[in-house]
């Protein structure tokens, strides 16, 4: 597996641990909003009814009061009898305080909890970073003449379907040319409508070797799944992750794949050379002089066949 698939899966699983953590994080939140909101609906409830006993006792004070006022000795015995009958409940509920320390055990739990956590995610670290480690990438040896490249030499017409109308095909379908006018083409669903591009019929599953002349100001030599988009925006060679480009301009060398851009140095020449291995998941570029020169090499691991562009 290459890196890059290495890279993603580490990076869904950890984003996938994450959630799971985040998702405790809300059910330990959730747990400790109840208990407050228990602790202050039964702490009410006994505010309310001790706030009834000191009502009770205040009027019973102030009946009291009123009767050591009276001179009618008959009238204050009858009287008294009958408020000192009345009792305060003995039933009162019991107050228990908890304090901040109460829902601090929590704290310390979940505390302990991260201290855990941390120990094993260190332990197994030293795991991950071994097994990196000694991981041997073997890749085949890179070819470097020219001759051992046309070896794999491969015969390539572009497909007129594909075409951005205004892209003008010749000498067979093995030249394209840019001419600012609509050519007559018909409709079709595999034809680009939003970049001058152009993809040939030819999709490569093994190692092949082919070389672009070009003229003019700028042009991208690519390779593509055959599923890019044809309609959409962000379909141009390099700026997704279903093509591989190299720009080629007076002013140099520029690859980009999934939108991220790289400048690449090499001398200026008007023949690039590209030659791919599908199975080692290599796509090499080659400025292609009186010498070969590499420009820029992608190691990764392809799906699906590519098509030339």
């Amino acid at each position: 597996r290459s890196a890059q698939a290495a890279v993603e899966d580490s990076d869904q699983i950890f984003t996938e641990l994450i959630r799971s953590i985040e998702r405790r994080s809300s059910e330990v939140k959730e747990l400790i909003r109840a208990q407050e909101k228990d602790q202050v609906s039964e702490a009410e409830g006994v505010l309310e009814q001790l706030k009834q006993e000191i009502a009770e006792l205040r009027k019973r004070s102030t009946e009291l009061e009123q009767l050591s006022h009276t001179e009618d000795h008959i009238h204050f015995l009858q009287s008294y009898q009958s408020l000192s009958s009345i009792s305060v409940s003995s039933d009162l509920p019991s107050i228990v305080v908890r304090p901040l320390q109460y829902f601090g055990d929590v704290s310390k739990t979940v505390s302990e909890l991260r201290e855990k956590l941390e120990d094993f995610l260190k332990g197994e670290w030293t795991k991950i970073s071994t097994t990196v480690n000694i991981v041997e990438v073997v890749l085949p040896p890179e070819t470097k003449t020219r001759e051992q490249l046309l070896q794999y030499s491969c015969q390539l017409t572009l497909d007129p379907n594909t075409a951005y109308t205004r892209l003008s095909l010749s000498e067979g379908n093995r030249k394209v040319t840019w001419t600012g006018q609509d050519q007559p083409y018909p409709d079709h669903p595999d034809r680009f409508t939003n970049y001058c591009q152009v993809l040939c019929r030819e999709g490569l599953s093994g190692r092949c070797y082919w070389e672009v002349e070009w003229t003019g100001e700028w042009v991208i030599t690519a390779v593509s799944y055959k599923d890019i988009s044809r309609t959409e925006r962000g379909n141009g060679f390099g700026y997704n992750n279903k093509s591989w480009s190299l720009q080629c301009s007076r002013g140099g060398y520029y690859f980009i794949h999934n939108n991220v851009g790289t400048k690449v140095s090499g001398p200026q020449s008007s023949r690039v050379g590209v030659y791919l291995d599908h199975k080692a998941g290599t796509l090499s570029f080659y400025s292609v002089s009186d010498t070969m020169t590499l420009l820029h090499r992608v190691q990764t691991t392809f799906t699906q066949p590519l098509y030339p562009g």
